[in-house]
């Protein structure tokens, strides 16, 4: 008896299931130098006050809000770094640097550009309507929660963290993942291609893929379409990895084992297709407390799977919720198909507020990709867009 037909889910049940296979990140300390492009793995909680005392948000005088003299005496000059000696009594100012600590006596400074100065002293052609002070604790009090558990941590968080002091940071383990391409058509780069052979691109793209997202590509190998061949690769693989990617072989050809020696391998397999194009003979199944995704071996389909259902439970393996981004823009052409019974994903360009298909033959051609920075979905059901619609774009 053939082997049962295997059940196409959707898109959305596709990301359902994916979304409630359990992960688990783990935490480690890392040097602040480290950290960008990490997750944090606990609140940042504030032990100091931003700032952590009275300053000078600009080059000025300081004075006494309240003192009504014509001119002031400069008693001193108050650097940014320095503790101001003195401090302002009526008739009295320091002049102040931008960060200066604003010395005692003082309320308000008014900035250099309404100060004339005569022989130490300083007489003003106006006053500003703020205090231009940047006061303590008005960022930051201590006990505040500034970032929490969860955060990816961009060059801006890493500014944040440093200005709080964090040397170290408590951070989720960057996951290690296998990358496999499969197919004995594929050589690598740089070698002759015979005929009937191409460049293996899938195992570059994938890790380039997952390194993009802060984890570590552990296993990098390329199989033949054999099932000895393809088992020893991806036992390997399950043994180091918590994920493991394994393009090509997973469609119902004569030679596409994937699915049978994951099988044999101990994965349970929660689904093998998704009604989604490009796509659609997508593997998803775990051993463990390894993920394991099986996907086409066409590029474009490669690149959309990992990007739509293996990116979000990566970054949840190091303890981030992955939200796209997503943008909206106008079609300067139709957008629109024949078949319908699929969802599908299309490779676009977004200009400004102009949505643009880049010239685009199938889920083989990988060059359309260098022309895009985005997909756009279409419902199952859905024809497309006509021109002028104003849809949403996914950016990659």
């Amino acid at each position: 008896m053939p082997p049962a037909k295997p059940r196409m889910i959707s898109v959305e049940d596709a990301q359902a299931v994916i979304r409630k296979t359990k992960v688990a990140p783990r935490a480690e300390r890392t040097p602040l130098p480290k950290a960008l492009g990490r997750v944090l793995a606990r609140d940042l909680v504030s032990r100091i006050a931003m700032p952590p005392f009275d300053k000078s948000a600009m080059d000025g005088f300081a004075i006494n809000s309240r003192d009504a003299s014509e001119s002031f005496r400069i008693v001193e000059m108050i650097p940014a770094g320095a503790v101001p000696a003195k401090a302002v009594r009526k008739g009295e100012c320091a002049k102040i640097m931008t960060g200066g600590m604003l010395p005692r006596g003082a309320d308000r400074v008014v900035r250099r550009e309404l100060a004339v100065e005569d022989g130490g002293r300083v007489r003003f052609t106006g006053r500003d309507d703020g205090p231009n002070i940047c006061f303590k604790g008005e960022d930051v009090k201590p006990g505040d929660i500034v970032l929490r558990k969860g955060a990816l941590l961009r060059p801006q968080e890493i500014g944040i963290l440093a200005s709080m002091g964090a040397a170290e940071v408590d951070v989720f383990e960057r996951p290690a993942v296998g990358v496999i391409a499969t197919g004995s058509e594929i050589v690598a780069p740089g070698r002759p291609l015979l005929p009937g052979r191409i460049h293996d691109s899938n195992s570059f793209s994938l890790a380039a893929q997952v390194e993009s997202c802060g984890a570590v590509v552990k296993v990098r190998r390329r199989a033949a379409d054999t099932p000895k061949d393809i088992r020893r690769a991806v036992a390997s693989a399950l043994e180091t990895c918590r994920l493991v990617l394994v393009s090509g072989g997973v469609s119902a050809g004569d030679l596409d084992y994937v699915p049978g020696v994951l099988r044999d391998l101990g994965v349970g397999i929660s689904f093998e297709q998704i009604s989604v194009q490009p796509g659609k003979p997508t593997v998803f199944g775990t051993r463990g407390g390894t993920v394991v995704f099986g996907v086409p071996g066409n590029p474009v389909s490669t690149f959309v799977i990992f990007e739509v259902f293996v990116k979000p439970i990566l970054f949840r393996m190091m303890g981030h919720e992955y939200q796209p981004l997503t943008v909206s823009g106008t079609l300067t052409r139709p957008l629109l198909r024949r078949r319908t019974e699929r969802a599908a994903f299309v490779p676009v360009r977004i200009t400004g507020d102009r949505v643009e298909r880049p010239e685009y033959h199938g889920s083989a051609h990988i060059q359309a990709l260098g022309g895009a920075n985005g997909l756009v979905y279409i419902p199952a059901g859905s024809e497309g867009y006509p021109e002028g619609s104003r849809v949403d774009v996914r950016l990659l």
